[in-house]
């Protein structure tokens, strides 16, 4: 379950919560701004973490799960709020909630952000590295270009409820 809080450090003023059915308009002008793809956002968006300053969206990160493997993606900043944690803010609450169901990998596709993201764990990998639950995803098939790089993080598999 996402839930929400005051984002720490340099984001402090944004307010990170989980994603509604509401939230997808702003949410999709928000991936259109960035230049990011929409296929599936709708069906994701439940697994979403926003971040809102004064009531308007000014981040989104997406975990899009596929059985015992998850999709990182939609991850976009509004452009007076990058470059102040907020996206990495973002992306490692969105690991931490990933690790929290059991979820075994994340994987991600980029056509602009390879360098960003090894802070965080990520590996590049070869396309026919990744499991077919996540090929099936209608941003692998197609949503991004056969081009983009591929990358995976494995995860410490923390079953729910366990002590």
């Amino acid at each position: 379950m996402l839930t929400t809080s005051q984002s720490t450090g340099a984001a402090a003023r944004a307010l990170i919560r989980g994603a509604t059915a509401a939230d997808y308009d702003a949410v999709a002008q928000l991936l259109t701004d960035s230049e990011l793809p929409l296929d599936g956002v709708r069906e994701a968006l439940p697994s979403f973490l926003l971040a809102e300053s004064a009531g308007q969206l000014v981040g989104v990160a997406g975990l899009e799960v596929c059985c015992e493997h998850a999709l990182l993606r939609s991850v976009a900043v509004a452009p007076a709020w990058r470059s102040r944690g907020l996206g990495r803010e973002l992306i490692t609450r969105v690991i931490a909630g990933a690790e929290s169901r059991g979820i075994r990998a994340l994987y991600l596709l980029t056509n602009t952000a390879e360098s960003y993201f090894p802070s965080f764990g990520f590996e590049k990998i070869a396309r026919d590295e990744v499991p077919a639950d996540v090929q099936s995803t209608s941003e692998f098939q197609g949503a991004c270009p056969a081009s983009a790089t591929i990358m995976r993080r494995a995860l410490s598999r923390a079953r729910p409820g366990a002590s």
